[in-house]
């Protein structure tokens, strides 16, 4: 059973790594020729204008404590974006969603490096473990071809314009979507076993709390 502590210290990690993956939507934007992230004065770290009260609070709050956090998932509050800014629309909506994975991917390896240094053993070695599972959770969640997810930005780079604006059409009903698939148990049948997959590659050690 989790102790408070460590339900607390998962929740921090978690704040933190969805934190970064919003913030760097918002720089890639910013480098694409949107700063409408930046004017909203959301490239920043400090948590207090991210938080969505469900999504960054209940909802891991939730998952932590009915699975005895081995499923833990959460979102902030999306950074603000106008794509009528950017300078190659079809490229940079692709380059904005690729960047809050690729932040979550970067944090799992700088954990994972921290890993291999510091012992597997102990209270450190469990935070660490932590922080590249919960990383890599979000970026393999985040992939998932669902509007709003980011997957689903990078693939409307690859349609056509028509096949684009159907598959678009379904973004209204995305989390919908979304916790349909989670209530039914097929992300933690899919999620769970790849991160777990990607775990081992990253720190060479099977994943425990």
């Amino acid at each position: 059973m989790q102790t408070f502590t460590q339900i607390l210290i998962q929740l921090a990690i978690l704040f933190f790594s969805i934190i970064v993956h919003e913030v760097s939507h918002g720089y890639a934007a910013l480098r694409s020729g949107d700063p409408t992230a930046k004017f909203s004065g959301r490239l920043t770290l400090n948590p207090l204008p991210h938080i969505d009260i469900f999504g960054t609070i209940i909802l891991p709050l939730v998952l932590l404590l009915t699975t005895r956090g081995r499923m833990v998932l959460g979102w902030a509050k999306p950074v603000p974006i106008n794509p009528y800014n950017f300078r190659e629309p079809k490229r940079d909506i692709m380059l904005v969603g690729a960047a809050g994975p690729a932040a979550n991917i970067g944090l799992a390896i700088i954990f994972s490096i921290i890993l291999r240094i510091f012992p597997e053993s102990g209270f450190f070695g469990q935070v660490l473990s932590f922080a590249v599972f919960i990383n890599l959770l979000l970026a393999i969640f985040n992939l998932v071809p669902i509007p709003p997810l980011d997957g689903s930005r990078i693939l409307q780079g690859f349609l056509p314009p028509d096949a684009r604006e159907k598959y678009m059409r379904i973004e209204p009903f995305g989390f919908i979507i979304i916790f349909f698939l989670l209530f039914i148990g097929l992300f933690g049948r899919i999620l769970i076993p790849l991160t777990l997959f990607f775990f081992h590659i990253f720190t060479g050690l099977p994943f425990r709390l």
